[in-house]
């Protein structure tokens, strides 16, 4: 995406302003798509088709993505774009050369993406998890594989603190002699798992309100105030601990449990403990 984003700048910057989010916009990239393979880069050429026949051009182009239709805002920002002269314009066929190549290799990288977190999913499917693991809220299937792709048969840990301690997420005080310092994450344990799990957070934090609670209160209270990015950290152990509950206990998720029954999660949520 970034080399994308940086041959466009050089020959053809205007395009990047059709839409907000270009590179999450399918629409956006299959209207790229058409304008790169279709005229190798003679933007004339392109816009001689006319908004209609381009708009078709790029509708087939998003199915073939499988998507449903377009959005016809970007397509038509995309289309009169055409006539922008910004950029060195001399350039532009030797650049939309190196995009067509770059673009199937986006597409591949994307289709093997794709193909590969289908086959994470059958893992779980095969184990009859995927339910369990889903119950978390936030925690996509994809993302629960990828953490128990590093830890392995969850049974094998005794207890939820020793998978946080694998993936050296577990605070320890640092002590020599009489002198206590204060207590750090360790880093020790396996640097995969810990990336697994700190990718969860960001998904946690949108939508599980437990934990979007838990970092509010964690980076709010007036005692011991964490940063983000220790509460991130924080939130990614307390990940860890529930997956390894909701499957070796096969239980579904629930977020009393998952807040501990404390009166800072009651009180912020308007729940009440069973």
């Amino acid at each position: 995406m970034q080399r994308i984003r940086d041959l466009l700048e050089c020959v053809w910057p205007a395009a990047l302003e059709a839409a907000k989010w270009p590179f999450r916009s399918a629409t956006w990239v299959a209207a790229l798509t058409v304008v790169v393979r279709r005229d190798g880069g003679d933007l004339d050429r392109t816009r001689r088709l006319g908004l209609a026949r381009f708009e078709r051009a790029v509708r087939a182009e998003v199915t073939w993505r499988g998507k449903t239709r377009p959005c016809l805002r970007i397509v038509r920002r995309l289309f009169a774009a055409l006539t922008d002269t910004a950029g060195v314009v001399a350039h532009r066929p030797a650049v939309f050369e190196e995009l067509e190549w770059t673009l199937a290799d986006w597409d591949d990288a994307r289709s093997k993406l794709t193909d590969v977190e289908a086959r994470m999913v059958s893992v779980l499917d095969e184990l009859e998890v995927t339910a369990l693991v889903a119950s978390i809220d936030g925690l996509s299937p994809v993302g629960a594989a990828a953490i128990l792709a590093q830890t392995g048969d969850l049974t094998r840990f005794t207890s939820a603190r020793a998978v946080v301690k694998h993936a050296g997420l577990a605070p320890r005080e640092r002590k020599s002699g009489t002198f206590t310092g204060k207590a750090r994450v360790t880093g020790a344990g396996r640097p995969q798992l810990r990336v697994a799990a700190w990718r969860a957070v960001w998904g946690c934090l949108q939508t599980n309100r437990v934990y979007a609670a838990r970092y509010r209160h964690l980076t709010s209270r007036e005692t011991n105030r964490l940063t983000p990015t220790q509460a991130q950290t924080a939130v990614a152990a307390a990940i860890l601990r529930q997956l390894y509950a909701v499957v070796t206990q096969q239980r579904a998720w629930d977020p009393v449990i998952a807040a501990h029954g404390t009166n800072t999660w009651r009180e912020t949520m308007g729940v009440t403990a069973a």
